[in-house]
């Protein structure tokens, strides 16, 4: 699973953190928070491609490193199609979760609020699929612990890989269709603008032979 953080400044967008991370892959949640820069100016945006019915959770909360002075951010998530999952504004921290309702890219932007000159530090948190699961709360109301409990992490991470390979699968067969229509749209192109300038190389052989016949020069 392909995670990145962006940069949408008036630069244009530049990519500065790339992290592959694994998360479907893993029963157990994140150890550290991904710190990163937001400017005065612009948005810093994360983005990840996540598939259908996955649980997403994210804390997120504000560094403060001048001062007195406290930055707020501002905060939008939205989903493939653009939908908003959620938005606050003034905060210095804050938590959001949600279902995912279909396949895509769901992206999570952060800009600072206006009269703040310094840049702030933001720690987020975002934690997907099996590593988003309260498994103290599962422990506690099944009353399981030790072996027991981990057997049912990797139960949940077996579930998730199926359910992650699923969706590779009918994302690589949905291009693969892409791709043969594509392919078959281009080759009609390819026949129809040949047939087109064998009409017309013809078309001008038989006005240059009328010509011709015309002038008596043939």
């Amino acid at each position: 699973m392909a995670r990145s953080i962006t940069d949408l400044g008036t630069g244009g967008s530049l990519v500065v953190l790339f992290l592959c991370l694994t998360t479907h892959f893993s029963v157990l949640p994140f150890a550290e928070a991904v710190w990163f820069p937001i400017p005065t100016t612009g948005t810093k945006c994360m983005s990840e491609e996540i598939q259908k019915n996955v649980v997403v959770l994210a804390d997120y909360y504000v560094v403060t490193e001048n001062g007195p002075q406290i930055s707020t951010v501002s905060v939008k998530v939205t989903s493939p199609y653009g939908n908003s999952l959620y938005h606050n504004e003034n905060a210095t921290q804050g938590q959001f979760a949600f279902t995912t309702e279909e396949s895509g890219t769901y992206v999570a932007c952060f800009w600072l609020d206006s009269n703040h000159e310094h840049e702030a530090t933001l720690s987020l948190d975002w934690k997907i699929g099996i590593a988003a699961k309260d498994w103290d709360s599962v422990a506690k109301k099944e009353k399981i612990e030790g072996v027991e409990l981990e057997l049912r992490k990797l139960e949940g991470a077996v579930e998730a890989i199926h359910g992650y390979l699923v969706y590779m699968k009918d994302k690589e067969a949905w291009m693969r269709e892409v791709s043969e229509k594509t392919n078959s749209r281009v080759a009609w192109y390819s026949i129809m603008s040949l047939g087109i300038c064998v009409l017309v190389s013809l078309l001008q052989v038989w006005h240059l032979k009328r010509f011709f016949l015309k002038k008596k020069l043939i």
